[in-house]
């Protein structure tokens, strides 16, 4: 059958969007929410992006000369209050990404609506606006928390992967990611000897980021990008990034806008076209009867 091909501005073909999860302490945080341990190792190492990290990232932006997508846990707006209002000056998206990076499967669903509330107010009290955006800490979604979202007039979530393009799902616009081009699950090494997985070299991943970006630009692809100023904030990680971002800038059939921009895009010239449901009740009708639990 036919297949309708995704529509960019301008006639552009595909489109880049550079997203920053902007974690630090948050997700050790939540790992240790029951009480924090006296060590230092990973903690510090976590730190490192919003001393140094984030800054490095933020200048090579500057450098190639794009706006980006940051999504900030709220506590760490708290225990760093200059990033929110440094980041909306230097011209790039803030975007939500829970309180304490809280998990889904760890977290009910009221705590995670208290979190997003808690969050919203972070971030009217530090820089005055109401983010457009949400991004799910590690990636998972549920009806529910879609639902809270569109309860709060959340114009997009960046979680899910049902298409490589922007769709609907169960009426909230989604901008995909993948997780083919996050940086943690190829760097991301807090030690532990030699029976530990090692971090790969920086340009052998920059190679591979670089041949899904030429490869999907025939499909139309969004290339949502995904990195950590703890863990790519790092000199050669930072160079790697600026290397691939000034090849696919200088493509002239890509759109490079941060995620709201592509949503509200999405939201006028795409409504209605790529339109999913959760269906998780329809899923459930074909499950065996009787199967021991």
């Amino acid at each position: 059958m036919d297949r309708p091909g995704y529509i960019w501005p301008e006639g552009k073909s595909s489109a880049l969007c550079f997203s920053v999860d902007v974690d630090a302490e948050a997700p050790y945080l939540w790992q240790h929410r029951a009480g924090l341990p006296d060590r230092l190792g990973q903690l510090e190492q976590r730190r490192f992006g919003p001393r140094e990290g984030l800054w490095r990232i933020l200048d090579m932006l500057d450098r190639v000369g794009i706006a980006g997508s940051f999504y900030v846990p709220s506590v760490v707006a708290e225990l760093h209050p200059e990033i929110l209002p440094a980041l909306v000056a230097r011209g790039h998206e803030v975007g939500l990404h829970g309180h304490l990076h809280e998990l889904v499967g760890d977290c009910p669903h009221d705590a995670f609506e208290a979190a997003l509330d808690q969050s919203l107010a972070v971030f009217q009290a530090q820089i005055g606006l109401r983010p457009a955006g949400f991004r799910s800490p590690a990636w998972e979604m549920t009806p529910a928390m879609l639902a809270a979202l569109a309860a709060r007039n959340i114009g997009y979530d960046s979680s899910l992967m049902g298409w490589d393009h922007p769709y609907d799902i169960d009426g909230m616009t989604e901008i995909p990611v993948q997780w083919q081009i996050d940086d943690a699950i190829y760097f991301k090494f807090f030690g532990g000897g030699a029976d530990k997985w090692p971090p790969a070299q920086a340009a052998q991943i920059g190679q591979g980021w670089r041949d899904e970006f030429d490869a999907g630009r025939a499909y139309g692809q969004l290339f949502m990008i995904t990195v950590h100023p703890w863990i790519s904030g790092r000199a050669q990680r930072v160079a790697m990034l600026e290397h691939l971002l000034r090849h696919a800038t200088a493509q002239p059939d890509v759109w490079v806008a941060p995620a709201a921009q592509i949503a509200a895009w999405h939201q006028t010239a795409n409504a209605g076209r790529f339109v999913a449901r959760s269906g998780l009740d329809t899923l459930a009708a074909h499950l065996p009867k009787g199967t021991p639990a």
